[in-house]
């Protein structure tokens, strides 16, 4: 049985658990039970609090965990980064008030910051030679210069609002972060076996992502352009039609690039184009 220890609540417990049963792994997520066996799958799903997961991955409590790479960073656990997992997406960056005059990290020289994240700041300060007080607080950072706590902060950023609802400007991203799937160095031969089963399962989820399946109907003088145009895992589907001179013409496209291949497409002759999402794809 392979234990993943997860965040028990926030934008990360929600995309673990949607990530979970896209690969077809079904979990209780009630918020009473810290310890929860999947009903089809030998996997427990251990809840946490986002700061404790590194550490349960390195001492052996749990077998794997799906952390956001800032904590990983943060805590220093020796732990192997098994997958990044390209969700939680956000950034570690120093803010300042807005009507301060910032030119450059020298600004920070001497200043008081506010941050949840005292080590990641303070290799990069040291890394840049400048000597800062840092304030270690949790909870609302953002408050901390308005109140005169501090003359800075470095926390999470996402979209930027609550800097903005607090008078703060971002002046530099320290570090840009991701969630992270994270093992335990000395794992059991048996339990890597299950954890191969499930890297099979979210590669097949991961690779479908953003991807959408196309079929048109294209005229037979037309087929090579077309086939050229067209990326594709690996080489497009074409089947002749039982009209004469047309062939059905199956491939996977992009989301990024969608709208600029199928423009392309139908400039060359192509019709009928249906748009299918793709739910999961096996390399």
């Amino acid at each position: 049985m392979l234990r993943i220890a997860v965040q028990s609540k926030g934008r990360l417990f929600e995309d673990t658990m949607a990530l979970l049963a896209e690969a077809g792994i079904k979990v209780s997520s009630s918020k009473r039970t810290l310890l929860v066996q999947s009903s089809n799958f030998p996997i427990e799903v251990l809840y946490l609090r986002d700061d404790d997961i590194p550490q349960s991955v390195a001492t052996g409590v749990a077998d794997l965990g799906i952390v956001g790479e800032n904590e990983y960073e943060e805590r220093g656990y020796k732990a192997d980064i098994v997958r990044r997992l390209g969700f939680s997406k956000c950034r570690l960056s120093l803010a300042i008030p807005k009507a301060e005059n910032y030119e450059g990290l020298q600004w920070f020289e001497g200043k008081k910051i506010a941050t949840s994240y005292p080590n990641i700041l303070q290799k990069f300060m040291q890394e840049n030679g400048i000597n800062t007080d840092i304030h270690v607080i949790t909870g609302s950072v953002e408050i901390s210069p308005g109140i005169g706590l501090s003359d800075a902060i470095f926390d999470i950023v996402s979209s930027g609002s609550t800097l903005v609802s607090n008078n703060l400007r971002e002046v530099e991203v320290v570090m840009k972060s991701e969630a992270l799937l994270i093992g335990n160095p000395e794992m059991s031969a048996e339990k890597k076996a299950v954890l191969d089963e499930l890297l099979f399962r979210i590669e097949a989820v991961k690779a479908a992502e953003d991807k959408k399946y196309v079929l048109m109907n294209v005229p037979t003088d037309k087929l090579e352009e077309i086939i050229n145009v067209l990326p594709g895992a690996k080489s497009p589907t074409v089947m002749p039609l039982a009209t004469e001179g047309w062939n059905s013409v199956h491939t996977v496209i992009d989301e990024k690039s969608f709208w600029e291949i199928i423009s392309k497409l139908k400039e060359l002759g192509a019709q009928g184009i249906l748009v299918i999402p793709i739910e999961k794809m096996i390399l």
